[in-house]
């Protein structure tokens, strides 16, 4: 099975720390243009994945909204799905939110992929979340309206003749006063169609804007064919292939639909790390990765303050997606079956745990730090002064192309990744940064206050090691001591906590649900909660984690 796994380190000071329209050439993405939109007030939310916070109490939502308050992070999106306790988790949520005195807002992500909707009874879910939490104090509002947005819904009709019919008059128009709803959903639509849903949305979010989805490895050997084949000469392929790395091609094709439909529409742009998926055909079957390497967080944050005037709002992805890899946050809560590459992992501990598959880095804070400075840079047209010298490192522990005894196989479009140490750094003024692989390979580079993005190759039996020196003194030293770059990914044992609904005779006519988990070690695969579902309790309902 490829591995994906990707380490990650923090230091201060001497401390360890779905379709798109596509362009015809790479040349088409780096000269179209932006049209002007008018300036507003800049907002950073993240995703919160509500289903995977099963067991999460108030102080879980409080330790974790005061971390991405902490973290430049203005408010979560809550993506909800069908879970009976997922209201509970939201009424959580937003307590939280205003115990923590902070202001931090939450905004209601309807997870169309999740729950029903082609009747006029499952609007009445949605409208529920908007009409309970509209005048809370913690609420997200935009232009004085309740804001809401979804992770796709563009087939929804809530039993209407079309979906522009359905959302409008079973959500939209129902909503009013005080709950009047401002939506910018994530509809996976052409943007020629965006016109269509005038009088429904308020803006667009571009889910997809967060990697360069349209670089698959078919794609990349198409306007490749001139340097050869991609596993040929990697080097050179992938080096062609850096410019589409936080591209605003996918921002502008959304600007210039909304700017198109007349008034003024928000649009809402995502950002990510990266994307890692591992799941069987028999369960989720998601295994794929999206291009993720040439420092795409730091690029992708880049490119849109560089274009903030024609961005509203920027939506993290994800705090806590631990099933795509993509998560910001502590490992918290329940995990959709994704503990092969996501445990051992946490964002707070110092060692590496190397297992199997893994496309995550184990530091997290990493992120939140780069979070903070960008996002604070998007929010107010200005870069921050570094006043602390770091710097953040990640690499997997496995080439792309090793193999390991996984019945899952290869994820689509390991070819597109390359075998590097990437290293972003934040420097308080110029000075020498050193990246070492190895006691043969290292590279000294020179760096100047702010931001750097530095890489160096890395081979099997490597290291990650990286110094920063400044007149004559070390300001950081790092060996990295638990991480070798391994070429035959061992094979590992995980451990599957599945939780479901049992119910129980109570008072009266109301029976009550108990949890009941179900625990089994089971060797390389997800599939243990499925597996507890046949085999042992057949009576129960699962709890959907993801």
């Amino acid at each position: 099975m490829f591995n994906l796994l990707l380490v990650l380190f923090t230091l201060f000071g001497l401390t360890c720390a779905v379709p798109i329209d596509l362009p015809r050439s790479i040349h088409d993405m780096r000269t179209q243009h932006l049209s002007k939109r008018t300036n507003s007030t800049k907002f950073v939310v993240a995703h919160f994945m509500v289903g995977n916070s099963y067991p999460y109490t108030v102080d879980n939502w409080l330790s974790d909204i005061q971390l991405a308050h902490q973290s430049g992070i203005d408010g979560f999106a809550l993506n909800v799905g069908t879970d009976s306790w997922q209201p509970q988790q939201v009424a959580n949520a937003y307590e939280a939110a205003q115990q923590s005195g902070t202001g931090f807002k939450l905004f209601m992500s309807f997870d169309m992929s999740s729950l029903p909707c082609s009747t006029a009874a499952d609007a009445a879910t949605l409208r529920n979340y908007i009409t309970t939490y509209a005048t809370h104090p913690n609420q997200f509002l935009y232009n004085g309206r309740v804001f809401a947005s979804t992770f796709s819904g563009e087939s929804c009709t809530f039993g209407q003749g079309s979906v522009v019919s359905g959302w409008s008059s079973q959500f939209i128009q129902q909503l009013s006063g005080s709950n009047a709803v401002y939506f910018v959903p994530s509809f996976f639509v052409d943007t020629s169609t965006f016109s269509t849903y005038s009088g429904v949305i308020d803006g667009m979010f571009n889910w997809n804007s967060a990697w360069p989805v349209q670089v698959t490895t078919s794609y990349a050997s198409s306007i490749l064919g001139a340097i050869g084949n991609i596993l040929q000469n990697p080097s050179s392929a992938l080096n062609s292939l850096s410019s589409l790395v936080g591209s605003t091609t996918p921002d502008q094709q959304y600007i210039n639909a909304l700017n198109a439909m007349g008034d003024t529409k928000t649009y809402m742009a995502a950002v990510s790390p990266w994307f890692f998926t591992h799941y069987s055909p028999q369960t989720y079957n998601k295994n794929w990765i999206y291009l993720s390497d040439d420092h795409l967080y730091a690029k992708r944050w880049e490119s849109l303050v560089q274009i903030r005037d024609q961005v509203d709002i920027v939506e993290c992805l994800t705090w806590n997606d631990y099933g795509e890899s993509h998560y910001l946050g502590p490992i918290e809560g329940d995990q959709p079956n994704s503990q092969a590459w996501v445990d051992g992992f946490d964002h707070t501990g110092l060692s590496i745990v190397t297992y199997f598959v893994r496309f995550v880095p184990y530091v997290f804070t990493g992120w939140l730090n780069l979070t903070l400075y960008y996002a604070t840079a998007f929010k107010t047209g200005s870069y921050p002064s570094v006043t602390k010298d770091q710097i953040v490192m990640w690499s997997r522990p496995h080439p792309a192309l090793a193999t390991a005894p996984d019945p899952v196989g290869q994820p689509q479009n390991f070819q597109i990744t390359e075998d590097k140490v990437w290293a972003v750094v934040l420097a308080t003024s110029s000075g020498t940064v050193t990246l070492s692989t190895s006691s043969s390979q290292s590279q000294t580079f020179s760096v100047s206050a702010g931001v750097s993005k530095l890489t160096i190759p890395i081979t099997s039996g490597g290291y990650m090691a990286a110094t920063l020196s400044r007149n004559g003194q070390t300001v950081i030293n790092l060996k990295s001591t638990n991480f070798t770059f391994n070429p035959n990914p061992p094979s590992v044992q995980l451990q599957c906590t599945c939780h479901f609904f049992r119910l129980s005779s109570g008072s009266g006519n109301h029976p009550h649900a108990r949890r009941v988990d179900c625990d089994r070690s089971i060797f390389f695969s997800e599939e243990t909660c499925w597996l507890c579902i046949t085999l042992q309790f057949v009576f129960c309902r699962r709890v959907r984690i993801g």
